[in-house]
């Protein structure tokens, strides 16, 4: 299966809401992470989407070209290749930008979008996230209204957040405090801005005291009754059950519990980062420090190329972190529900 189209995409939105579980959101940063996810998601039977970052966006086209725009094309254009040799349906995502990065990364992708739509193509990107969370809400909401219209001409979806997100991804950073929490006030402004759905589709990434990256969970509290109490008094206004289409960021190391209440709100794409890095550095590092002696030439030695070649600790990586994202599938729900 190539690449979600725009109407699959839709419709793997659709089918987690509907049968309740939330579709598994990596983040990725080569091709060798790439092939995990997908793996992953394989083994999984479970469809998902594959994200790249700010940071990533940038390494992605090498030093020599240091372009974000560049480096998510290349990755997506790889992406679309590998992808048909297997069983799931993908979809690829833009995560995370900000504002004074709209204009080198997000706004020209979507331009390239636009353009592919003209000569009968699909876009590469099946969605782009805008975080307005270090501007003012009316800020916010005016650049997703201008973004979401550019959405729907390239026939792909905005992500937005409204609210902030502690800790720090990509170096966008924010405190632990009592901002982590979106209100009914802050959504009802988003209905106001963006429509409920009529304008272009959009997720939401309501906040309820997530935290991205490694933290002290004695520092974090999660409050997913907060994403029921905004579906429902927004539902109660548009004549519609859970009206936003949620995500879940800064998700690592949340109970199933935490986890489990966020998706029965509405949540249907949660974002994984912290754990599948870990679970393939951690591999490498496990390769390096057990063949130490084969890979340093140590005393006038030539090592062992066999302990150095990439592909000696790459393939064990790979595997770690595809193992990583099939229980992540598994503990959202989307093991076993790939759209057929």
């Amino acid at each position: 299966m190539p690449i979600a189209t725009p109407e699959k995409y839709a419709a793997m939105i659709d089918n987690a809401k509907a049968r309740g579980f939330a579709l598994p959101a990596i983040n990725v940063t080569s091709s060798q992470t790439l092939n995990a996810a997908l793996n992953g998601f394989a083994e999984a039977e479970s469809d998902g989407i594959i994200q790249v970052s700010l940071g990533t966006a940038l390494y992605l086209s090498g030093a020599g070209v240091q372009n974000r725009a560049v480096g998510s094309k290349a990755l997506a254009l790889y992406a679309h290749e590998v992808a048909r040799g297997y069983g799931v349906t993908v979809a690829l995502h833009t995560d995370h930008c900000p504002v004074e990065h709209l204009d080198d990364w997000v706004r020209p992708l979507l331009d390239d979008a636009i353009e592919r739509r003209a000569r009968g193509l699909d876009p590469l990107f099946q969605s782009h996230m805008w975080d307005g969370s270090a501007v003012p809400l009316d800020e916010n909401l005016r650049i997703a209204d201008e973004l979401l219209s550019l959405s729907e001409r390239a026939r792909t979806i905005l992500e937005i957040e409204v609210g902030v997100v502690g800790g720090e991804e990509d170096g966008i950073s924010h405190e632990i405090n009592d901002e982590l929490y979106s209100t009914v006030e802050d959504a009802r402004a988003t209905i106001a801005a963006l429509g409920a759905g009529e304008r272009g589709r959009y997720l939401t990434a309501l906040t309820f005291g997530n935290v991205h990256g490694v933290y002290n969970p004695a520092s974090v509290h999660l409050r997913p009754e907060i994403l029921g109490e905004i579906q429902s008094a927004i539902g109660a206004e548009v004549g519609r059950d859970r009206p936003f289409d949620l995500v879940f960021h800064g998700g690592s190391g949340s109970s199933p519990a935490e986890i489990s209440a966020a998706i029965s709100h509405g949540v249907v794409k949660m974002n994984i980062d912290t754990d599948t890095q870990y679970a393939f550095t951690s591999s490498i590092a496990g390769h390096m420090m057990s063949n130490w002696n084969k890979v340093l030439k140590v005393d006038g030695g030539y090592g062992d190329k066999k302990a150095y070649d990439p592909r000696s600790w790459g393939k064990p990586a790979e595997a770690a972190m595809t193992a990583r994202v099939v229980r992540a599938a598994e503990e959202l729900g989307s093991a076993g529900n790939a759209l057929r």
